[in-house]
């Protein structure tokens, strides 16, 4: 089967899913006013596929069948390949104007964290997941899937492993084993594209321990499911003027409820090897903190790009102050690339799988999402108030004040109100708004906290190694 286009792709998510949003259920996700923008913007992915031009990056031969199918459905083998990924992600991120795609990533992470441990746990339990994984790639990558990654339960109490909970749908677990397959309830959630995907990858968010069994449980689900139900976060609709990017660029996240959801065997990747589910969830984190690394380069871009235009509308660019955020704001985004490139360059092997440095790509997602505040206030400084505070379309449009704020809103020397206002509802737009509200916590929860960055990179880091330097300078001798 060939390479989707981005109309196939909206096609195939006409299929009867039961989706709501404030409220209401969605027959078409497609035809409604925030969802469809949603689907839309991910239909991207499958149109750069399309285009001749883009071959090389977008597309890669499948080790198994040798086909041609979209790059991220790759199995990377060396860091070459590795790279390549980092560059379409990149890219697709800068055709989203810094918002990423994801409609294959998120879910590929996962495919790649499944090919990893899976050979581990077969060869302790003597399990054929891997055979299962390498087949739904196989089936993936044919049909051209857009994958969601269901990785974040609801999780209760916090302080209480699965099992402990008082409710055992706090974490998606198997209610049932059959013959034929395994019956799935609880529920994810903070699930990107989860309205608009064609398929989850369920994978553990978290290390089990002995009794939590039924919660180690990793499985591949159609979205239209008998028993699933996707509730989106809410949203609303937004004019373009002053919404300039979420109006055109955005992802719309899910809590998907698994209600008594049978899952086939074959589609079936951990099974109670509660052993393995720590390994499993770190395993995606690391990957999927790379993908972060590979799609923040060009939000950076766009911060640092409104930063100095508004300083120019401003007509401050030249001021050594204004200079020294911009400078900050350069190295913040080629700091970020600088990480992603290492990360692929620095690559682990395992399983025969090329992967991303774990240490390099904690370190990197670390950087970015503990200065993104910082990155988005030097904007703001530079900006002023008028951010916030500028008249809506609306006011612009209306006869009786247009000529009003076109007099009065221009900038430096040449410099129309209308592009000044289009600039200053850019920079709300991605810094005050809502949108930028859901990027800010986004930005630090997505990929895994920074507490999460903090424990990984203290485990991954050979600390020991410094102390025996630091015996051996102060002349401590060894007992």
């Amino acid at each position: 089967m060939p390479l989707r286009s981005g109309d196939e792709y909206l096609s195939s998510l006409r299929d009867d899913r039961r989706v709501y949003i404030l409220g209401q259920r969605v027959e078409d996700v497609t035809a409604h006013p925030v969802l469809g923008v949603s689907a839309r913007h991910s239909a991207l992915e499958f149109e750069l596929a399309q285009d001749p031009a883009l071959t090389d990056l977008t597309t890669a031969s499948l080790d198994t069948t040798g086909e041609t199918v979209s790059r991220y459905y790759q199995l990377p083998r060396t860091p070459e390949d590795l790279l390549r990924r980092r560059e379409l992600i990149d890219y697709g991120s800068q055709v989203g104007l810094s918002m990423p795609l994801f409609i294959k990533a998120i879910g590929s992470d996962c495919l790649n964290a499944l090919h990893v441990v899976c050979a581990a746990v077969d060869d302790k339990c003597g399990t054929s997941y891997s055979a299962r994984v390498a087949d739904y790639r196989a089936l993936a990558a044919g049909a051209d899937l857009a994958l969601a990654g269901a990785i974040t339960d609801v999780k209760g109490d916090r302080s209480k492993r699965p099992s402990e909970q008082a409710h055992p749908d706090y974490y998606v677990h198997i209610a049932e084993r059959r013959a034929d397959g395994i019956v799935l309830a609880g529920a994810k959630t903070n699930i990107t594209a989860a309205p608009y995907a064609n398929e989850f990858i369920v994978l553990p968010t978290r290390a089990m321990g002995p009794g939590d069994d039924n919660y180690a449980v990793a499985c591949a689900v159609p979205a239209n499911a008998p028993g699933i139900t996707v509730i989106a976060r809410p949203d609303s609709a937004k004019n373009q003027f002053d919404f300039p990017l979420s109006s055109r660029h955005y992802h719309i996240e899910g809590t998907i409820i698994f209600d008594q959801v049978f899952v086939p065997w074959e589609r079936v990747f951990l099974a109670g090897e509660w052993q393995f589910a720590g390994a499993l969830a770190n395993t995606f984190a690391t990957w999927h903190r790379f993908t972060g690394l590979a799609y923040k380069g060009p939000g950076a871009d766009l911060l640092l790009g409104m930063a100095q235009l508004i300083a120019e509308y401003n007509g401050v660019a030249s001021a050594s102050h204004i200079r020294a955020k911009i400078v900050g704001l350069i190295q913040y985004a080629e700091s970020i690339r600088v990480f992603s490139r290492a990360a692929a360059r620095e690559a682990e092997f395992h399983a025969g799988l090329a992967c991303p440095n774990a240490l390099l790509a904690n370190m990197g997602k670390y950087y970015f999402a503990s200065g993104y505040h910082d990155a988005v206030r030097a904007v703001q400084e530079i900006a002023g108030g008028a951010v916030v505070t500028a008249p809506s379309s609306r006011d612009y449009n209306h006869p009786d004040l247009h000529d009003h704020i076109d007099r009065l809103f221009g900038g430096a020397p040449g410099v129309s109100a209308e592009d000044r206002l289009r600039v200053l509802k850019l920079i709300m737009d991605m810094t005050a708004s809502e949108y930028a509200g859901n990027w800010f916590l986004a930005t630090l929860h997505g990929e895994g906290s920074l507490e999460a960055q903090r424990l990984s990179m203290y485990r991954q880091y050979d600390v020991q190694r410094c102390v025996a330097l630091a015996r051996q300078a102060a002349g401590i001798k060894d007992k």
